[in-house]
This record gives structure tokens, sequence and C-alpha cells, in this order.
């Protein structure tokens, strides 16, 4: 049998594992929430112990903790946030509390263990290490701090990196012209980089929306304790926990203009879940357009060839599927899903606390991850190495009976109409049919009916 230790909380005795750090409550969570096998993300959890520091810090700057024992909590935060087996100490499910207390008190525990062997005294979880805190304004304060990090680091440089290698790719394609569709039915046409730069503005759209949202991630519910009032902190601390944290993260945090809000609802985050989800149609919008357009080779359009990265069956050879637009389709679909779920988690804010707070930050910093990778995935995977079909492109350019829209202004819609329906029906080039049915030359038509001309460019 594994062997184990006795610890005590405000409840009783509990069976701890030997050499966890955790300790009671931490145990108790584990014991009640055997939901989802899924801890916190790692991201929320970095930046948790990063709050506990800041929290330290301020706490010694406004005489609520002598000097040496904050120097031992921020050093636990340190070894933690320098441990390689940093999570194994973070066991504590997603589906949880509300609050996000058992999460708290799991960091409180396990900083409070080590930051006691470093003092060579006592470090109480509750009393030092949450000291002027509450888990109702530490964990709204790290969503706020692990999403604005993550959207910082990861998703903001990734659609960067998608929307230059868009534009590069659509310098490489400039001169190729193909049919344009609607309602997947032809259409007049396009240049090639045309319809990518309808994707790099997509994407260039939905970064600059989500950075127009950063300054309400950037305020802080932190100094409101337990209903936001700040009973139990110090009215510096909340000024003075941000200036530390931001000298931890880099990032400019501030005190909350309302703490009440911050703590009862979850409004940024489900403005941030939005934006994500915007990400994710675009996302989901360029990932189809490159399996339409990659689909046969024979059979479908043919229009590019994405590169070959795998075996695409098991019992079909030579077959090779788009594996990376699927891929970030499926991500896209649930980052969606992940929405739904924040939206309904805001709707639980009961008076003074939202209690969906754990699932909130999962879903979001989750979205994130998924978002980025994609975003990389389809730039680097998909979009730079594909290659035109010229050949197919011209086949059914010039067979596209819709290029007789060019006529409409000289032998009005009503001809052009039956022109068209002729062309469909015999399956001929417009012009032949033209030729036949108008008074324009052969010269005037090659003209009128230029695929390059009629795209503008």
């Amino acid at each position: 049998m594994a062997r184990k230790r006795k610890e005590r909380d405000s409840l009783g005795e509990v069976w701890v594992p030997a050499d966890a750090l955790y300790g009671a409550q931490t145990q108790r969570a584990i014991d009640n929430f055997p939901v989802s096998g899924q801890p916190m993300p790692e991201a929320f959890i970095r930046s948790l112990l990063d709050v506990k520091a800041a929290a330290a810090k301020a706490n010694g700057e406004v005489g609520a903790l002598p000097k040496l024992m904050v120097a031992s909590i921020v050093s636990a935060c340190d070894k933690l946030l320098e441990s390689a087996s940093l999570m194994q100490h973070f066991p504590v499910d997603v589906f949880q509390t509300g609050s996000g207390t058992s999460t708290n008190m799991n960091a409180n525990e396990v900083i409070a263990e080590l930051a006691s062997g470093i003092l060579s005294s006592t470090v109480n979880p509750n009393d030092h290490v949450n000291c002027s805190q509450s888990s109702n304004d530490v964990i709204p304060t790290t969503i706020h701090v692990s999403v604005a990090r993550e959207i910082n680091s990861q998703l903001l440089p990734a659609l960067a990196h998608l929307v230059e290698v868009i534009d590069q790719k659509g310098k490489t394609v400039k001169q190729y012209c193909k049919t344009g569709r609607t309602h997947l039915m032809d259409a007049m046409p396009v240049t090639m980089a045309q319809s990518l730069s309808g994707w790099s503005a997509q994407v260039r759209q939905n970064s600059e929306n989500l950075t127009q949202r950063m300054p309400n991630l950037l305020q802080l519910a932190q100094g409101g304790t337990a209903v936001g009032t700040g009973v139990n902190a110090d009215p510096d601390f909340a000024a003075s926990f941000c200036r530390f944290l931001n000298e931890r993260t880099k990032l400019q945090f501030l005190p909350a203009s309302n703490r009440y809000a911050l703590i009862s609802s979850q409004n940024t985050a489900i403005e941030l879940s939005g934006e994500l989800k915007a990400i994710a149609v675009s996302i989901l919008k360029i990932a189809n357009d490159l399996r339409w357009m990659n689909s046969g080779p024979l059979a479908g359009l043919g229009e590019i060839t994405l590169e070959s990265l795998q075996p695409g069956s098991s019992i079909m050879p030579g077959k090779v599927n788009p594996v990376i637009p699927e891929a970030a389709a499926m991500a896209a679909a649930q980052v969606i899903g992940n929405d739904t779920a924040i939206t309904i988690g805001g709707q639980s804010g009961n008076f003074e606390l939202n209690v969906m707070l754990p699932m909130i930050a999962r879903n979001l910093l989750e979205s994130i991850t998924l978002l980025s990778n994609s975003a990389r995935l389809l730039a680097d995977k998909a979009i730079a190495g594909f290659t035109v079909n010229e050949q197919r492109l011209q086949e059914s350019l010039h067979r596209n009976p819709v290029l007789v829209t060019a006529l409409n202004p000289i032998i009005g819609y009503e001809m052009a109409a039956k022109i068209a329906k002729q062309a469909y029906k015999d399956g001929r080039p417009i012009i032949e049919v033209a030729l036949e049915k108008t008074d324009l030359s052969r010269e005037q038509l090659e003209r009128l009916l230029d695929p390059r001309r009629l795209t503008g460019d």
C-alpha cells in the first residue's frame, strides 16, 4: 500500500499521500471531484503562482507579512515555476467548486509546504499564503492574467504569422485567374491572389478586434477579497499587487475600476470568447476553401494540390487527404462549442459571485491554444506549400458561361441569359455561342470576355 500521512483542516482529519506537497483541502477536492480527469490548464497554474508571489510581495509592502516569510513564499513560487514536474502538484479537476476554491487552496497548500521548508518555520496556507486574498478575487484575477499572457505570447503572434504567410502566398500566385464561386456554383472570375486577400483581411480584422478587448482584460479583481469590498485587505494592497505582478509578467495590469463586476460576472471572458469564436469561424472558412480547392483530384475541383503529409486511407492505396484543414476545422468546431459553454458560465453570476469560473478559465485557455496551433499549421503545412493546377483552372475558366455577365451592358440581361443557357446545354465555350447570337466580332468578344480583365486586377 502507498504510504500516507494524516493532515487536518477545519472539517477534521484526512489521509494524504506521504510525498504530496498538498494538504487536506486538496485531498478532499481530489476525492470529491472525480469528474473529467482533467486538471486546470498549466498556463492557469503558472499564472496562479505568479499571482501568489505578487500578493506576497504586496503583503510585505503594506506590512501584512514579515519580510522573511514573503521571501519564502516568493521563493516557493519560483521553485515550482522552474520545476519540470509542476503539474503533479496540482491534480484538482476542472469541474470542482464553481469559485475555484479548491484550486486556490491547492496552490496555497503546496506553496506553504515548500515555503515552510525554506523558512524553517510554519507558513500557513490560509493565514500567510492567502493573506489579503479570497478565492473569489484570486481566481477571476488569474483568469485575466493567464488569458492575457496566452493571447499576447501565443495567439496574436500566430495570427500575425498566418496573415504574413497568406499575403506572401498571394504574391506568388497573383498570375493565376480562376472561376469564382457563389452558392458553390460558377460565378465571375477572380485571381487567386484576390481570393487569398479575403482570407488575410478576415484574420487581420480578427486580430485587431481581439487587441481592442485587451484593456478590459488587464483590469484585475484582486483586492476585492470575498465580495468586492476588500475586507481583510489593506487599501493599498491592490495597487501594490499589480505593480509586483507587472514586474513578473511584463504586462500592464491595473486594479479594476469596479471589483464587484469582476467578481460577480464574467463579461470580459464572454466578450473575449466571442472574439475567439469569430477567429474560429475565419479558420473554418479558410480550411473549407482549401479542402474544396484541393478536392478530387480528378472528380473534384482540383484547382490546387496540398502538400502530401501522410497516407489517406487504410484500404485505398495512393489516396491522400487534406489532413491539416480537417484538423483545423475540428479545432474551430471545439472553440465554437467552448464559447457556448462560456456563455452559459457567464449566466451563473449569482449576486456577488460567478460560480463557473474553473470551466470558463479552462475553455478560454483551450480555445486560445487550439486557435494558435491551428493558425500556424494552416499557414505552414497547407497555405505555404500548396501548388496551383493551372491547366485545370484554365479548362473551367474559359468554359464558364457566367462570363456572359460582361456582355449585359451591350446586349442586355435577357439575351445574355439565353446565351449562357445555350452554352450550358451544349457544353460549348461562351464565346462560340455569343458569336452566333450577337453582332459582336470575335476580337470584341475576346476582349470583353477576357477573364483577367473581368477581375479588375
